[in-house]
Protein backbone atom coordinates (compact mmCIF):
# COMPACT_ATOMS: atom_id res chain seq x y z
CA UNK A 1 0.00 0.00 0.00
CA UNK A 2 1.24 3.30 -0.74
CA UNK A 3 -0.03 6.92 -0.96
CA UNK A 4 0.81 8.48 -4.35
CA UNK A 5 0.46 11.22 -6.35
CA UNK A 6 2.37 10.30 -9.45
CA UNK A 7 -0.09 10.05 -12.79
CA UNK A 8 0.76 7.18 -15.27
CA UNK A 9 0.49 7.30 -19.12
CA UNK A 10 -2.35 5.96 -19.54
CA UNK A 11 -3.55 7.04 -23.17
CA UNK A 12 -6.10 4.42 -23.33
CA UNK A 13 -9.77 4.92 -24.09
CA UNK A 14 -11.93 7.57 -25.84
CA UNK A 15 -13.93 8.46 -23.71
CA UNK A 16 -17.90 10.32 -23.64
CA UNK A 17 -18.92 12.40 -20.75
CA UNK A 18 -19.56 9.14 -18.79
CA UNK A 19 -20.56 11.92 -15.85
CA UNK A 20 -23.70 13.04 -17.52
CA UNK A 21 -24.66 9.37 -17.88
CA UNK A 22 -24.30 7.96 -14.27
CA UNK A 23 -27.48 6.56 -14.11
CA UNK A 24 -29.23 7.31 -10.70
CA UNK A 25 -26.71 9.91 -9.48
CA UNK A 26 -27.25 13.44 -8.75
CA UNK A 27 -25.92 15.99 -11.39
CA UNK A 28 -22.04 15.30 -12.24
CA UNK A 29 -19.06 17.47 -10.29
CA UNK A 30 -18.07 19.88 -12.29
CA UNK A 31 -14.23 20.00 -13.04
CA UNK A 32 -11.99 21.43 -10.67
CA UNK A 33 -9.89 21.68 -13.36
CA UNK A 34 -6.76 19.66 -10.98
CA UNK A 35 -6.46 23.50 -9.37
CA UNK A 36 -4.18 21.74 -6.40
CA UNK A 37 -6.36 23.31 -3.85
CA UNK A 38 -6.17 20.85 -1.12
CA UNK A 39 -9.32 19.30 0.80
CA UNK A 40 -9.28 16.99 3.35
CA UNK A 41 -10.26 13.81 1.49
CA UNK A 42 -8.61 10.55 0.72
CA UNK A 43 -10.14 8.65 -2.38
CA UNK A 44 -8.41 4.39 -2.50
CA UNK A 45 -8.31 1.95 -4.66
CA UNK A 46 -7.59 -2.11 -4.23
CA UNK A 47 -7.23 -4.46 -7.66
CA UNK A 48 -8.08 -8.00 -7.50
CA UNK A 49 -5.05 -9.99 -8.29
CA UNK A 50 -4.54 -9.15 -11.87
CA UNK A 51 -2.59 -6.30 -10.46
CA UNK A 52 -2.54 -2.29 -11.65
CA UNK A 53 -0.39 -3.25 -14.73
CA UNK A 54 -3.17 -5.50 -16.77
CA UNK A 55 -3.38 -3.45 -19.34
CA UNK A 56 -7.21 -3.74 -18.60
CA UNK A 57 -10.01 -3.19 -15.82
CA UNK A 58 -7.88 -2.78 -12.74
CA UNK A 59 -5.69 -0.05 -14.65
CA UNK A 60 -8.30 1.91 -16.48
CA UNK A 61 -9.80 1.80 -12.56
CA UNK A 62 -6.98 3.08 -11.76
CA UNK A 63 -6.31 5.70 -14.53
CA UNK A 64 -9.98 6.56 -12.44
CA UNK A 65 -9.06 7.57 -9.14
CA UNK A 66 -5.81 9.37 -10.14
CA UNK A 67 -7.51 11.40 -12.25
CA UNK A 68 -9.96 12.16 -9.16
CA UNK A 69 -6.84 12.72 -6.97
CA UNK A 70 -5.46 15.08 -9.79
CA UNK A 71 -8.74 17.16 -9.61
CA UNK A 72 -9.12 17.10 -6.09
CA UNK A 73 -5.51 18.37 -5.52
CA UNK A 74 -5.50 15.21 -2.78
CA UNK A 75 -3.00 12.61 -2.69
CA UNK A 76 -4.72 8.91 -2.90
CA UNK A 77 -4.15 5.18 -0.92
CA UNK A 78 -3.68 1.91 -3.31
CA UNK A 79 -3.49 -1.50 -1.90
CA UNK A 80 -2.49 -4.16 -4.98
CA UNK A 81 -3.71 -7.70 -4.46
CA UNK A 82 -1.48 -10.77 -5.54
CA UNK A 83 -3.85 -12.77 -4.49
CA UNK A 84 -7.18 -13.80 -3.45
CA UNK A 85 -6.60 -14.36 0.37
CA UNK A 86 -5.23 -10.88 0.16
CA UNK A 87 -8.47 -8.94 -0.74
CA UNK A 88 -9.88 -8.62 2.49
CA UNK A 89 -7.02 -7.69 4.47
CA UNK A 90 -6.36 -4.86 1.83
CA UNK A 91 -10.08 -3.22 1.93
CA UNK A 92 -9.72 -3.22 5.72
CA UNK A 93 -6.37 -1.67 5.20
CA UNK A 94 -7.51 1.04 3.21
CA UNK A 95 -10.04 1.78 6.01
CA UNK A 96 -7.51 1.69 8.76
CA UNK A 97 -5.70 4.46 6.98
CA UNK A 98 -8.40 6.49 6.71
CA UNK A 99 -9.67 6.59 3.35
CA UNK A 100 -13.36 8.38 3.06
CA UNK A 101 -14.02 6.52 -0.16
CA UNK A 102 -12.68 3.00 -1.52
CA UNK A 103 -13.23 1.69 -4.98
CA UNK A 104 -12.66 -2.25 -4.78
CA UNK A 105 -12.52 -3.50 -8.59
CA UNK A 106 -13.66 -6.81 -9.43
CA UNK A 107 -16.24 -9.45 -8.83
CA UNK A 108 -14.20 -11.05 -6.58
CA UNK A 109 -13.85 -7.95 -4.29
CA UNK A 110 -17.56 -8.36 -3.26
CA UNK A 111 -17.72 -9.65 -0.13
CA UNK A 112 -14.81 -8.04 1.36
CA UNK A 113 -16.11 -4.43 0.35
CA UNK A 114 -19.59 -6.04 1.87
CA UNK A 115 -17.72 -7.13 4.88
CA UNK A 116 -15.81 -3.61 5.13
CA UNK A 117 -19.06 -1.71 4.86
CA UNK A 118 -21.32 -2.59 6.84
CA UNK A 119 -18.50 -2.25 9.65
CA UNK A 120 -17.61 1.28 8.20
CA UNK A 121 -20.64 2.89 7.68
CA UNK A 122 -18.82 6.77 6.96
CA UNK A 123 -16.82 5.19 4.40
CA UNK A 124 -18.15 5.08 0.70
CA UNK A 125 -17.30 2.42 -1.53
CA UNK A 126 -17.59 1.62 -5.50
CA UNK A 127 -17.07 -1.55 -6.59
CA UNK A 128 -16.40 -2.33 -10.29
CA UNK A 129 -18.08 -4.78 -12.27
CA UNK A 130 -20.85 -6.49 -9.67
CA UNK A 131 -23.50 -5.62 -7.19
CA UNK A 132 -23.62 -7.02 -3.27
CA UNK A 133 -25.16 -10.11 -1.98
CA UNK A 134 -25.96 -12.07 1.53
CA UNK A 135 -23.95 -15.26 2.10
CA UNK A 136 -27.26 -17.15 0.65
CA UNK A 137 -26.68 -14.99 -2.53
CA UNK A 138 -29.22 -12.84 -2.02
CA UNK A 139 -29.44 -9.31 -3.35
CA UNK A 140 -28.13 -6.81 -1.16
CA UNK A 141 -28.03 -3.11 -1.34
CA UNK A 142 -26.04 -0.79 1.84
CA UNK A 143 -26.36 2.89 1.72
CA UNK A 144 -22.65 3.49 1.26
CA UNK A 145 -21.61 1.32 -1.30
CA UNK A 146 -22.33 1.93 -5.26
CA UNK A 147 -21.82 -0.89 -7.44
CA UNK A 148 -20.05 0.32 -11.25
CA UNK A 149 -21.18 -2.13 -13.77
CA UNK A 150 -21.61 -2.79 -17.62
CA UNK A 151 -23.89 -4.28 -20.02
CA UNK A 152 -21.04 -5.42 -21.93
CA UNK A 153 -22.97 -8.02 -23.69
CA UNK A 154 -24.37 -5.27 -26.15
CA UNK A 155 -20.96 -4.52 -27.18
CA UNK A 156 -19.94 -7.73 -27.25
CA UNK A 157 -22.76 -8.63 -29.61
CA UNK A 158 -20.98 -6.37 -31.92
CA UNK A 159 -18.16 -7.72 -31.63
CA UNK A 160 -19.32 -11.03 -32.08
CA UNK A 161 -20.98 -10.21 -35.71
CA UNK A 162 -17.77 -8.58 -36.76
CA UNK A 163 -16.01 -11.46 -35.88
CA UNK A 164 -18.34 -14.09 -37.57
CA UNK A 165 -17.97 -11.54 -40.82
CA UNK A 166 -14.45 -11.28 -40.68
CA UNK A 167 -13.65 -15.00 -40.41
CA UNK A 168 -12.29 -17.04 -42.81
CA UNK A 169 -12.36 -20.20 -41.83
CA UNK A 170 -15.81 -20.17 -40.43
CA UNK A 171 -14.69 -20.93 -36.64
CA UNK A 172 -14.42 -17.92 -34.20
CA UNK A 173 -13.43 -19.14 -30.66
CA UNK A 174 -13.37 -17.66 -26.53
CA UNK A 175 -12.35 -18.06 -23.41
CA UNK A 176 -11.95 -16.72 -19.85
CA UNK A 177 -9.89 -16.19 -16.91
CA UNK A 178 -12.37 -17.86 -14.10
CA UNK A 179 -16.32 -17.83 -14.49
CA UNK A 180 -17.67 -14.72 -12.97
CA UNK A 181 -20.76 -13.42 -14.46
CA UNK A 182 -18.29 -10.27 -15.54
CA UNK A 183 -16.43 -12.55 -17.57
CA UNK A 184 -19.15 -15.06 -18.89
CA UNK A 185 -21.55 -11.75 -20.29
CA UNK A 186 -18.97 -11.07 -22.86
CA UNK A 187 -19.08 -14.45 -24.11
CA UNK A 188 -22.43 -14.55 -24.22
CA UNK A 189 -23.16 -11.32 -26.09
CA UNK A 190 -20.41 -12.30 -28.22
CA UNK A 191 -22.03 -15.94 -28.73
CA UNK A 192 -25.43 -13.73 -29.49
CA UNK A 193 -23.43 -11.92 -32.15
CA UNK A 194 -22.55 -14.97 -33.92
CA UNK A 195 -25.73 -16.02 -34.19
CA UNK A 196 -26.92 -12.82 -35.66
CA UNK A 197 -24.57 -12.94 -38.67
CA UNK A 198 -25.91 -16.42 -39.06
CA UNK A 199 -29.34 -15.72 -39.00
CA UNK A 200 -29.07 -12.66 -41.41
CA UNK A 201 -26.57 -14.28 -43.81
CA UNK A 202 -27.75 -18.07 -44.00
CA UNK A 203 -24.32 -18.73 -42.29
CA UNK A 204 -22.69 -21.59 -40.55
CA UNK A 205 -20.06 -19.46 -38.15
CA UNK A 206 -18.67 -21.95 -35.47
CA UNK A 207 -18.02 -20.40 -31.67
CA UNK A 208 -15.74 -22.58 -29.76
CA UNK A 209 -15.29 -22.48 -26.05
CA UNK A 210 -18.60 -21.25 -24.95
CA UNK A 211 -22.02 -22.57 -25.07
CA UNK A 212 -24.47 -19.81 -23.74
CA UNK A 213 -27.29 -22.25 -22.96
CA UNK A 214 -25.12 -24.30 -20.73
CA UNK A 215 -23.11 -21.49 -19.35
CA UNK A 216 -20.64 -23.74 -19.67
CA UNK A 217 -17.21 -23.04 -21.40
CA UNK A 218 -13.14 -22.96 -21.55
CA UNK A 219 -11.98 -21.34 -18.20
CA UNK A 220 -8.09 -21.01 -17.66
CA UNK A 221 -8.46 -20.49 -13.81
CA UNK A 222 -7.04 -17.08 -13.44
CA UNK A 223 -6.31 -14.15 -14.83
CA UNK A 224 -2.95 -14.11 -15.33
CA UNK A 225 -0.93 -14.56 -18.68
CA UNK A 226 0.50 -17.77 -18.32
CA UNK A 227 0.81 -21.54 -20.62
CA UNK A 228 -2.48 -22.59 -19.71
CA UNK A 229 -3.69 -19.40 -21.16
CA UNK A 230 -1.71 -20.02 -24.19
CA UNK A 231 -2.18 -23.64 -24.24
CA UNK A 232 -6.23 -23.10 -24.18
CA UNK A 233 -5.68 -20.33 -27.19
CA UNK A 234 -3.49 -23.17 -29.25
CA UNK A 235 -6.49 -25.49 -28.91
CA UNK A 236 -9.09 -22.83 -30.32
CA UNK A 237 -6.13 -22.30 -33.10
CA UNK A 238 -5.72 -25.96 -33.57
CA UNK A 239 -9.77 -26.62 -34.27
CA UNK A 240 -9.70 -23.76 -36.91
CA UNK A 241 -11.13 -20.78 -35.10
CA UNK A 242 -9.20 -17.64 -36.77
CA UNK A 243 -10.84 -15.07 -34.58
CA UNK A 244 -9.78 -15.30 -30.30
CA UNK A 245 -12.05 -13.15 -27.72
CA UNK A 246 -9.91 -13.94 -24.54
CA UNK A 247 -11.94 -12.53 -21.58
CA UNK A 248 -9.38 -12.05 -18.24
CA UNK A 249 -7.36 -9.43 -17.89
CA UNK A 250 -3.66 -10.15 -19.11
CA UNK A 251 -4.62 -13.66 -20.58
CA UNK A 252 -4.83 -12.06 -23.97
CA UNK A 253 -1.26 -11.81 -23.72
CA UNK A 254 -1.08 -15.67 -23.58
CA UNK A 255 -3.26 -15.77 -26.82
CA UNK A 256 -1.32 -13.05 -28.72
CA UNK A 257 1.89 -15.22 -28.25
CA UNK A 258 -0.18 -18.34 -29.07
CA UNK A 259 -0.61 -16.76 -32.62
CA UNK A 260 2.90 -15.17 -32.96
CA UNK A 261 4.30 -18.22 -32.26
CA UNK A 262 3.08 -20.56 -34.78
CA UNK A 263 2.65 -17.20 -37.55
CA UNK A 264 -0.97 -17.95 -37.42
CA UNK A 265 -3.00 -15.17 -39.62
CA UNK A 266 -5.94 -15.13 -36.34
CA UNK A 267 -7.06 -12.05 -35.27
CA UNK A 268 -7.76 -11.06 -31.22
CA UNK A 269 -10.50 -9.01 -29.98
CA UNK A 270 -9.64 -7.53 -26.52
CA UNK A 271 -11.66 -6.95 -23.52
CA UNK A 272 -12.69 -3.94 -21.34
CA UNK A 273 -9.84 -1.16 -22.88
CA UNK A 274 -8.62 -0.58 -26.33
CA UNK A 275 -6.05 -2.68 -26.12
CA UNK A 276 -4.75 -1.29 -29.17
CA UNK A 277 -3.71 1.82 -27.61
CA UNK A 278 -2.80 -0.03 -23.80
CA UNK A 279 -0.92 -2.95 -25.18
CA UNK A 280 0.83 -2.31 -28.78
CA UNK A 281 3.09 -4.84 -28.71
CA UNK A 282 0.32 -7.07 -30.51
CA UNK A 283 -1.66 -4.11 -32.20
CA UNK A 284 -1.02 -5.86 -35.62
CA UNK A 285 -3.41 -8.69 -34.10
CA UNK A 286 -6.21 -6.40 -32.54
CA UNK A 287 -9.43 -6.89 -34.99
CA UNK A 288 -11.57 -4.43 -32.39
CA UNK A 289 -11.83 -4.65 -28.42
CA UNK A 290 -15.04 -4.70 -26.40
CA UNK A 291 -14.93 -1.34 -24.28
CA UNK A 292 -15.75 -0.40 -20.80
CA UNK A 293 -15.70 3.06 -19.92
CA UNK A 294 -13.87 2.63 -16.29
CA UNK A 295 -11.78 5.85 -16.47
CA UNK A 296 -14.36 8.42 -16.47
CA UNK A 297 -17.49 7.17 -14.64
CA UNK A 298 -14.41 6.14 -11.70
CA UNK A 299 -13.28 10.18 -11.84
CA UNK A 300 -17.09 11.02 -11.77
CA UNK A 301 -18.14 8.61 -8.69
CA UNK A 302 -14.96 9.50 -6.43
CA UNK A 303 -15.22 12.84 -7.15
CA UNK A 304 -19.05 13.49 -6.47
CA UNK A 305 -18.03 11.47 -3.19
CA UNK A 306 -15.91 14.44 -1.81
CA UNK A 307 -18.05 17.10 -2.78
CA UNK A 308 -20.78 15.13 -1.64
CA UNK A 309 -22.84 14.20 -4.22
CA UNK A 310 -22.43 10.09 -3.38
CA UNK A 311 -25.15 7.89 -3.79
CA UNK A 312 -25.80 3.77 -4.23
CA UNK A 313 -27.72 3.70 -7.48
CA UNK A 314 -25.84 1.89 -9.77
CA UNK A 315 -24.16 3.18 -12.47
CA UNK A 316 -24.66 0.87 -15.54
CA UNK A 317 -22.93 1.42 -18.79
CA UNK A 318 -24.94 0.36 -21.99
CA UNK A 319 -24.10 1.37 -25.86
CA UNK A 320 -26.68 3.57 -25.11
CA UNK A 321 -25.15 6.21 -22.63
CA UNK A 322 -21.66 5.45 -24.21
CA UNK A 323 -20.18 3.15 -21.19
CA UNK A 324 -19.87 0.28 -23.42
CA UNK A 325 -18.80 0.08 -26.99
CA UNK A 326 -16.31 -1.51 -28.98
CA UNK A 327 -12.85 -0.16 -30.44
CA UNK A 328 -12.18 1.23 -33.77
CA UNK A 329 -10.59 -1.38 -35.85
CA UNK A 330 -7.34 0.43 -36.65
CA UNK A 331 -5.17 -1.35 -38.52
CA UNK A 332 -8.00 -3.42 -39.52
CA UNK A 333 -10.24 -0.97 -40.70
CA UNK A 334 -8.81 -0.39 -44.43
CA UNK A 335 -9.35 -4.45 -44.86
CA UNK A 336 -13.10 -5.13 -43.57
CA UNK A 337 -15.59 -4.83 -45.47
CA UNK A 338 -17.28 -1.32 -45.71
CA UNK A 339 -20.90 -2.77 -45.82
CA UNK A 340 -19.90 -5.26 -42.80
CA UNK A 341 -19.16 -2.09 -41.13
CA UNK A 342 -22.45 -0.28 -42.27
CA UNK A 343 -24.54 -3.09 -40.50
CA UNK A 344 -22.70 -3.36 -37.16
CA UNK A 345 -23.33 0.54 -36.60
CA UNK A 346 -27.06 -0.44 -37.88
CA UNK A 347 -27.44 -2.74 -35.20
CA UNK A 348 -25.70 -0.82 -32.25
CA UNK A 349 -28.81 1.50 -33.14
CA UNK A 350 -30.93 -1.12 -32.97
CA UNK A 351 -29.44 -1.98 -29.61
CA UNK A 352 -30.58 1.10 -28.58
CA UNK A 353 -33.76 1.47 -29.30
CA UNK A 354 -34.72 -1.90 -28.32
CA UNK A 355 -36.02 -3.18 -32.16
CA UNK A 356 -32.67 -6.29 -31.10
CA UNK A 357 -32.76 -7.31 -27.32
CA UNK A 358 -29.62 -8.66 -26.66
CA UNK A 359 -29.89 -10.81 -22.89
CA UNK A 360 -27.65 -12.41 -20.84
CA UNK A 361 -28.05 -14.36 -17.51
CA UNK A 362 -25.45 -11.69 -16.05
CA UNK A 363 -26.81 -8.92 -17.30
CA UNK A 364 -26.58 -6.19 -14.48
Amino acid sequence: MRNTTRRTVYSGLALVGIGALLAGCAAPPEDEGGSGESIDYTPCIVSDFGGFDDQSFNESSYAGIEAAADDLGVEFNEAESTAEDQYAGNVSGMVDQGCDFILTVGFALANATRDAAEANEDVNFALIDSGLSTDDGEPLELDNVKPILYNTAEAAFLAGYLAAGTSETGTVGTFGGLQFPSVTIFMDGFVDGVAYYNEEKSADVTVLGWDKEAQDGLFTGGFEANQTAKTTAEGLLDQGADVLLPVGGPIFISAGEAIRDRDDSAALIGVDSDLFLTAPDFSDLYLTSILKQMTDAVEEVAVGAAEGDFDAAPYVGTLENGGVDIAPLHDFESTVDEELLTEIDEIREQIISGDIVVESVSTP
